[in-house]
């Protein structure tokens, strides 16, 4: 499994964006990572600064979004959703973005549960629960 550091995550995604900008030859994980850069404009000029945001650090309690965590959920759900894992979101995303017609949007939904999953997950020091994603996803559906 590939596990990477936070330095190396977040050079992943600044090296993305500048072999993009230089028209450089990405690879196929860095066009799944530009995927998600590209649907954050607000997200470019911090990219193009790796020296100012390579170790920021962003505190939840102060109101920051952590854009390297975004993105990289992004990434995550687009894998889940390519290998229908755990079984059933595919077809939740797809319900989601029939109602709303919205991928964006849908993706950030199913963010906010993902981010659930994972902080009940560590709240109670078990493995993540698909019952737990699911019964989020489900209240957005309804």
């Amino acid at each position: 499994m590939f596990n990477p550091s936070r330095e190396q995550a977040r050079l992943f995604f600044f090296d993305a964006w500048r072999k993009y900008r230089q028209r450089e030859m990405l690879s196929a994980m860095e066009n799944i990572a530009l995927e998600a850069i590209l649907l954050h404009p607000e997200y470019h000029a911090m990219l193009d600064d790796t020296a100012r945001y390579q170790d920021k650090d962003y505190l939840p309690e102060m109101g920051d979004t952590n854009p390297f965590l975004h993105m990289s959920m992004h990434i995550a759900i687009r894998e889940q959703l390519s290998i229908d894992q755990p079984v059933g979101i595919r077809q939740r995303f797809e319900r989601l973005l029939t109602k709303t017609g919205d991928e964006h949007a849908v993706m950030h939904q199913i963010m906010e549960c993902l981010a659930e999953m994972i902080w009940q997950a560590q709240r109670s020091q078990s493995a993540f629960d698909s019952t737990v994603y699911f019964e989020c996803l489900d209240r957005w559906e309804n």
